[in-house]
């Protein structure tokens, strides 16, 4: 909630490359919808390569892996899994498909948070519950060496400032203190520094990044793995993500790198949806006619 305070003044300048990111998010969703319209069965190809990359992307992110001859067993059946790692990905690819069916009436709470968490981590005793012990962010260096990233918000006071997140989002959309979406990059760098979970709270972030997104009309991660654009910008993500950090606390911290990374990693614009869907190979169907209402949730 440090991040979105800082925007409760609202600020006189926005860097020069965020603006651009801004106008090219904007450009992109207004043409997401003509793009959906005119080709339908293309995309249909396209969901199901985004289910596959955002629920193996995002745990990849977070060192859980399966075998690549497992993978749309894993997303796309009923069988039986083998270990921990496919468990969570099942479990990704559920929560997944609860925002994508259900996105624009699931508000953001602490019940959605929770549900989330829960969803994803499955048959863990701690999954849809808050972190009981205090737990810095440590990095470990291969010597054996550790050194501490980020204090996190302590473990008691973890609810209330979930809270005050939720609320400070709420008030900044409909006080516009700030564009939408840096309000939303806020609101993730925010999350990440509360760090309300054990484990897990990196693959719910990028969850509520795509809830958000459809609540403000953005529905190309439908249809493109964000997950896949964090990853491959995931050295740049992990070191704007500490630098921002710093100060967080006492409220002095720069939020702008990350919030610049963030719309270079997250955003869709629509010549990427283009060109993907061009990749695709062609489906042995009849083609039918093109309807000009908008397709269906997933």
């Amino acid at each position: 909630m440090m991040t979105l305070r800082q925007f409760l003044k609202k600020p006189e300048t926005i860097p020069a490359i965020t603006s651009w990111y801004l106008a090219d998010l904007g450009e992109a969703r207004g043409k997401q919808e003509l793009f959906i319209r005119q080709s339908p069965q293309k995309l249909k190809v396209l969901r199901e390569h985004a289910l596959i990359e955002n629920a193996v992307s995002s745990n990849r992110i977070e060192g859980v892996e399966v075998e690549q001859s497992r993978i749309r067993t894993v997303v796309f059946g009923k069988a039986l899994l083998k270990d921990r790692d496919e468990e969570e990905i099942r479990g990704y690819r559920d929560a997944l498909k609860l925002v994508h069916e259900q996105g624009k009436n699931i508000p953001i709470s602490e019940e959605t948070i929770l549900t989330l968490h829960r969803t994803i981590r499955g048959d863990i005793w701690d999954a849809g519950e808050y972190e009981q012990k205090n737990g810095d962010i440590i990095e470990k260096y291969p010597d054996g060496r550790e050194r501490v990233r980020f204090k996190t918000v302590e473990a008691s006071r973890t609810p209330e400032a979930i809270g005050q997140l939720i609320k400070m989002w709420n008030d900044c959309l409909y006080e516009k203190w700030v564009h939408p979406l840096i309000a939303l990059a806020a609101f993730n760098l925010d999350f990440l520094c509360i760090h309300p979970f054990r484990d897990g709270n990196g693959r719910v972030s990028r969850l509520l990044l795509l809830l958000q997104c459809y609540h403000l009309g953005y529905e190309v991660g439908r249809y493109i793995s964000l997950e896949r654009l964090i990853e491959q910008n995931k050295e740049r993500y992990y070191e704007t993500l500490e630098q921002s950090s710093q100060g967080w606390h006492q409220g002095k911290q720069d939020s702008w790198p990350y919030i610049t990374i963030f719309f270079l990693s997250s955003r869709p614009p629509i010549g990427s949806l283009k060109s993907v869907s061009d990749k695709c190979p062609p489906r042995k169907v009849l083609r039918p006619k093109l309807s000009w209402k908008q397709s269906g949730n997933k």
